[in-house]
C-alpha cells in the first residue's frame, strides 16, 4: 500500500523534473513517473496497439469478454498523457467492465487545438460505436463534449472532470497536485475545453461521476451534479475521501481511491447490463 502523503510527494517531484523540458521529453517522463504506480496487468488480458480512422489507439481485452466497447479518454491538462500514462487505468476499467476499452492517443495542444482532439476522439469514437465514454480530469471534459455530438449519448463515466462556468468564484481551494493557477492556465491555453459560461443541459442522461476531496475541480463538479440532476439526468455521484486529482494513477495502492473506484466501475457495469 502507499500513503496519500508519499503518492503526492513522488508525484510532485515527477512533475517538477518536467518543468522546463520540450514537450516531447516532459511528455515521456509523465508517461514513466505515472507507470510506476500502475498495476500490473490483469491475468488473461490481451493489448493490441493499432490505428483507427488515423488515430492511436490501445485496446485492452479481457479474457472472456462481452460483446461492445467502451471509449477511454486519458486526462493530462490538454498538453501531456497519452494510452501509455494512463494504461494501468484503462486496464483496470476493462476487468471491471468484462469488456473491451479502447484507449484513445488523441492529438495535444499546443500543438493541436481542442476542435482537433474532439475530432480524434469522435473518429475512434463512430468507428468502434462505444457503449459508454469514460474519461478522467481533460479527457472527462473531452467525453461531455463528445456526448453532446452524438445522436444519442451512452452512459458517460468521468472522474474528476472540469465543467463549465469555471470562475474565481466557483472553483474550489488550492490542492496538493492541482491549484487554482493550474486551471486557470489550462483555461487560457484551451478556453474550448472551460467556457466561462454554465451550461443547465446535462451532457447524458446517464452518468457516473467519481471525485476526490482535495480538488479544485470538485467544487464546480458537485454543483453541476445538482443542475443536470435537477434537469433529470440519472447520475451516480461519490467523492474519494482524502484523496487528490492525480489519484487514479494510483488507485490500486490507495485504499480510499481504490475503493472509490471500484465503485465507481461496479456502477457503470450495472448501467451496461440494465
Amino acid at each position: 500500500m502507499l500513503t496519500t502523503s508519499d503518492f503526492i510527494a513522488r508525484f510532485e517531484a515527477g512533475l517538477a523534473s518536467m518543468t522546463g523540458q520540450p514537450w516531447p521529453e516532459a511528455r515521456e517522463r509523465y508517461d514513466a513517473l505515472c507507470r510506476t504506480f500502475a498495476p500490473s496487468d490483469p491475468p488473461g488480458m490481451q493489448i493490441i496497439d493499432e490505428r483507427c480512422r488515423g488515430v492511436d489507439v490501445r485496446r485492452f481485452l479481457p479474457a472472456g469478454a462481452f460483446s461492445g466497447k467502451v471509449l477511454f479518454v486519458h486526462g493530462g491538462g490538454f498538453t501531456i498523457g497519452s494510452v501509455r500514462s494512463h494504461h494501468g487505468a484503462a486496464a483496470s476499467l476493462a476487468a471491471c467492465l468484462g469488456r473491451e476499452v479502447v484507449s484513445i492517443d488523441y492529438c495535444l495542444a499546443p500543438e493541436a487545438c481542442y476542435a482537433e482532439m474532439l475530432a480524434d476522439c469522435l473518429a475512434v469514437v463512430d468507428a468502434c460505436e462505444p457503449l459508454a465514454l469514460v474519461g478522467d480530469s481533460a479527457g472527462g471534459r473531452l467525453v461531455m463534449d463528445l456526448a453532446v455530438k452524438l445522436p444519442t449519448a451512452p452512459p458517460l463515466g468521468l472522474i474528476y472532470p472540469p465543467v463549465d462556468g469555471i470562475d474565481e468564484s466557483t472553483l474550489g481551494a488550492s490542492a496538493p497536485l492541482l491549484s487554482r493557477d493550474d486551471v486557470f492556465g489550462i483555461a487560457q491555453l484551451c478556453p474550448e475545453a472551460l467556457p466561462s459560461y454554465t451550461k443547465t443541459a446535462p451532457p447524458a442522461r446517464q452518468m457516473e461521476i467519481l471525485a476526490v476531496t482535495h480538488d479544485p475541480l470538485t467544487r464546480p463538479l458537485a454543483a453541476a451534479v445538482t443542475r443536470w440532476r435537477h434537469a433529470g439526468a440519472s447520475i451516480g455521484y461519490r467523492c474519494a475521501a482524502g484523496m487528490v486529482h492525480g489519484a487514479l494513477h494510483a488507485h490500486a495502492r490507495l485504499p480510499e481511491m481504490r475503493s472509490a473506484w471500484q465503485e465507481f466501475c461496479q456502477a457503470l457495469k450495472g448501467r451496461l447490463e440494465e
